[in-house]
């Protein structure tokens, strides 16, 4: 019999974490979670979550595993549910399959759920350890965590400029400031994403589609955030046939003829509050978090970019930095505004990870404001 110390817990759970990681982009607005089963040592039985409404993790590995379980120790990246949903319990399964002990990284921090799930392994009589690379499982969820706990999506920021801070010439020119390498990583993002979001100053002037050109990824919600219902109606977002929804954010003062204008072009209109003659984003936020979108992928242009900042919405940046120099007082920079009066009170980027695509630069991280 191996005796299961801290340090085989944590080898266990690691692939259990990166086996969950696989389910990126296809399980949203569910975690992504992965298992393990061990017996004797040995591993008798391995799942994660591959697709939204389809068979949890635990349910993969007892498959595999079959009759082989009983006795076994399961590893899960988050506390196995108990509840009814698209799946039945998974709780149900582990205690049915004889199971005798289940080792958990995280809590699930839906309430409909959380806690019950350990308990009812308890209560069957089955030895549970908790919170096993706990971090680890926190930040590989982190949208998750952050749509149950605060109820707002998890807020990527991203822009491309060249090395003098310019994402556009005075013109309005931008295309293209990256190389295509760069912009192929971006449609991989994208195909993560529950939504992608841009301003109406980036649709008028780009016309773009928004979609993710990856066959393996799939096509994020498009918002347009359109305080006055100025999306034109020939534009390629409304002409081009597509699987995602078309959400034109607009505030309460939008004309009321170009509001059911766009609905009749088949737009979801969300109406916020008037901040300013603007739409109000945290209002914005917290309206599609209640559509059940987790993370959202900000891509411009600088006033939206510059709003997130200004109302600390953003919770991670990825900015991709070409070798070129594109110079002028009127060219377009990132982040605008009044911005702040002294330097000990920027955000600051934490957890930060540099990668190469040619010759660009993407600097990417979490950002922690003062």
């Amino acid at each position: 019999m191996v005796d299961y110390n801290s340090d085989i817990d944590e080898r266990f759970m690691a692939l259990t974490l990166e086996l969950a990681g696989k389910g990126r982009g296809k399980v949203e607005p569910n975690p992504m979670v992965g298992a393990v089963l061990v017996k004797n040592g040995e591993i008798i039985g391995k799942g994660y979550h591959h697709v939204f409404g389809g068979a949890h993790a635990e349910i993969n590995a007892i498959n595999e595993a079959s009759d082989k379980c009983k006795g076994a120790i399961l590893y899960v990246s988050m506390e196995p549910c108990a509840h009814f949903g698209k799946t039945a319990p998974c709780v149900d399964a582990i205690i049915k399959a004889g199971i005798a002990r289940v080792v958990i990284a995280v809590t699930d921090p839906n309430p409909i759920t959380s806690g019950k799930g350990i308990k009812k392994l308890k209560e069957a009589g089955i030895e549970v350890k908790t919170s096993i690379m706990e971090l680890q499982a926190e930040k590989l969820n982190a949208p998750f965590f952050k749509l149950m706990q605060k109820g707002l999506p998890y807020v990527i920021v991203k822009w491309a400029m060249s090395l003098d801070g310019k994402i556009s010439t005075h013109t309005g020119d931008s295309k293209w400031i990256t190389c295509e390498e760069s912009r192929n990583y971006v449609q991989s993002i994208r195909g993560q994403m529950d939504g992608v979001m841009v301003g109406i100053n980036t649709v008028m002037r780009d016309d773009p589609l928004l979609t993710c050109r990856h066959k393996e990824g799939k096509n994020p919600k498009r918002i347009v955030v359109d305080s006055r219902s100025s999306l034109p109606l020939n534009s390629r977002l409304l002409k081009t046939v597509c699987d995602s929804d078309v959400i034109v954010a607009v505030n309460r003062s939008a004309p009321e003829e170009r509001v059911k204008r766009l609905e009749q072009f088949g737009c979801k209109i969300v109406c916020t509050n008037n901040l300013d003659g603007h739409v109000d984003l945290k209002e914005l936020f917290k309206r599609l978090a209640q559509m059940n979108m987790t993370n959202i992928l900000v891509e411009g242009g600088s006033r939206i970019i510059t709003s997130v900042f200004e109302h600390k919405l953003a919770d991670k940046l990825m900015v991709f930095i070409a070798p070129i120099i594109i110079g002028g007082e009127r060219a377009i920079s990132p982040v605008l505004g009044n911005g702040i009066k002294k330097v000990s009170e920027a955000a600051e980027i934490s957890e930060v990870i540099v990668k190469r695509f040619s010759n660009d630069t993407l600097i990417e991280g979490i950002l922690r404001y003062k």
